[in-house]
């Protein structure tokens, strides 16, 4: 298999969920260090425009989103499973809401009780502002530290309650996807704000299940790789192939264009010819200078698709 690329940065929540990933699958990667904030012009070539991190980048394939990548790896590396045998959607959906759930308020933990410009610079307020559709105001995010801790607190007791009956993980004796997706908060309030910071102070069986998820997660080799060589390996390589659905209900056919687009946050529509739609993935061929012709993978819940403007028919 070609060696897996993962673009991200170290403080990125959903890039750790990426990395615990591949550790709990002990795989051997190559990390290119990319901008927390935007421009990110090592990147833009391979995904046309998709600015979120993580992005794992196979070859020329670029994969988008956690929800894909943890999907991606678990086709290429199925041993050990993410997927409980019998279990596979209830995992899948788990780690779905946990990622549209708890994410949210968790961040707003720690965006409100950290010194935002000392600790991301002050480029990162407007950034995120850019980035989020709305003012990133410190003071508002200060003044709704009881709400998002409230919240935290009540949908994080959900996941304590799982593990009331001794289980080492989420759904077993295996960490499995759902671990993954609640690592990523848990990690983030614990470097940023603290070990046992507010919820989790009340949340023991939290805490240790993460010291758990912390040791499983360190096999693996990482080993790192420049953006301009990443960008190289993509031109001088070939997408994998894929194909169209022909009874899609959404009635998208082969070679249309469209521009595909996040729908919370992030939402900038990276435009390209459809070669893949499956029920859980859509897939863009694209073209550019930098890396040639790439094929860019989203998951289709949560990303919306449409003919491109100004596309012919």
């Amino acid at each position: 298999m070609t060696d897996i690329i993962l673009h991200h940065y170290a403080v990125s929540p959903f890039a750790e969920k990426a990395r615990i990933a591949l550790g709990l699958k002990r795989a051997a990667w190559q990390s290119v260090d990319i901008p927390s904030i935007m421009p990110k012009p090592d990147l833009m070539p391979l995904t046309g425009g998709y600015r979120k991190t993580p992005v794992m980048q196979i070859g020329a394939d670029a994969y988008c989103d956690t929800q894909l990548i943890m999907m991606e790896l678990e086709r290429r590396l199925p041993t050990p499973s993410f997927l409980p045998k019998g279990r596979e959607g209830e995992a899948r959906a788990l780690a779905l809401w946990i990622d549209r759930s708890i994410f949210g308020p968790a961040v707003g933990v720690v965006m409100s009780q950290v010194p935002v410009d000392e600790r991301f610079g002050p480029a990162f307020k407007k950034d995120r502002s850019e980035f989020s559709g709305r003012n990133f105001d410190p003071e508002r995010l200060r003044a709704a530290l009881p709400i998002v801790r409230d919240q935290t607190y009540a949908l994080m007791s959900l996941a304590e309650t799982m593990l009331v009956d001794g289980r080492p993980f989420l759904l077993g004796d295996a960490a499995s996807l759902p671990d993954c997706a609640l690592y990523n908060p848990v990690w983030f309030i614990q470097q940023q704000v603290g070990p046992t910071a507010s919820p989790l102070d009340r949340l023991p069986r939290i805490v240790a299940w993460a010291e758990r998820m912390t040791a499983a997660g360190k096999g693996g080799t990482r080993r790192e790789l420049a953006a301009s060589d990443a960008l190289a390996i993509a031109k001088a390589a070939k997408p994998e192939p894929t194909s169209v659905a022909a009874d899609d209900p959404s009635g998208l056919k082969a070679g249309q264009i469209l521009s595909v687009t996040p729908d919370d946050t992030g939402r900038v529509p990276v435009t390209g010819s459809l070669v893949g739609l499956t029920a859980d993935r859509i897939s863009l061929a694209r073209h550019d200078e930098r890396v040639g012709d790439v094929v860019v993978h989203f998951p289709r819940a949560g990303f919306f698709a449409a003919p491109a403007q100004g596309a012919a028919d």
